[in-house]
């Protein structure tokens, strides 16, 4: 990052695994809005150096735009830097429950202390109860990436659920997100955020805010296999 700023760089787009280190790289230089969330994904060089999270905002409208219904009860797979935006997110958009785990138990106890009352944590290997009885199942993990093969969720326990998200989108079509269609859940793509971050990403930089349905169809191309 030291060496993009030098160059002249207008900012940089970071990933896991770094979202929670970019959030402290930019220290107070996060958008007061965001600063709780301890991650970022964005960062405008300025002056003055600035912290997004399009985590955040770009979740809040890929589901305005692409979901008929509310959140409900969620199980969320992952406490790391997306789930540190999902999370909120999903308390925003209205859910009831919010039901957290994660290999690093104290991780998932810092999210669920930053979303609030809807969050609820649960050791790994009491998930499966709260999959079952969960609306709508979020993966918030690297399991599915090219990398890190596999899914996060038990397929047999997907099908009394309305609706999946991965935020896994290289590739698209995550075996979590095939066995939730499979199931007949609502599915939104980890690629639909990526359109949605990329508009928001775009006017962090330039300052210009461009119109979302023209750009969206373009960022089609951009769809990986």
């Amino acid at each position: 990052v030291e060496v993009c700023r030098s160059k002249g760089w207008t900012g940089v787009t970071v990933t896991h695994p770094y979202k929670t280190a970019a959030a402290a790289y930019a220290g107070d230089g996060m958008l007061p809005e965001l600063r709780g969330l301890g991650a970022s994904n964005t960062l405008v060089f300025g002056p003055p150096l600035t912290g997004y999270n399009t985590d955040f905002t770009g979740f809040i409208s890929a589901w305005q735009a692409e979901m008929d219904r509310a959140p409900g009860h969620v199980a969320m797979a992952g406490a790391g830097g997306v789930a540190r935006a999902l999370g909120p997110a999903l308390a925003r958009l209205g859910a009831t429950e919010i039901v957290i785990w994660d290999r690093d138990r104290t991780r998932a106890e810092d999210l669920a202390a930053l979303i609030g009352p809807a969050a609820l944590v649960v050791p790994v290997d009491e998930a499966e109860d709260a999959v079952r009885r969960a609306d709508g199942l979020v993966n918030a993990t690297p399991m599915g990436m090219r990398e890190y093969p596999g899914s996060a969720f038990d397929a047999d326990l997907i099908g009394p659920q309305a609706w999946a998200f991965d935020a896994v989108y290289t590739p698209t079509n995550t075996r979590f997100l095939q066995d939730a269609a499979a199931a007949g859940l609502q599915t939104l793509s980890g690629f639909g955020l990526f359109q949605h971050m990329a508009i928001r990403s775009f006017h962090a930089y330039t300052g210009i805010m461009p119109d979302a349905d023209a750009v969206l169809l373009l960022l089609d191309a951009l769809k990986p296999d």
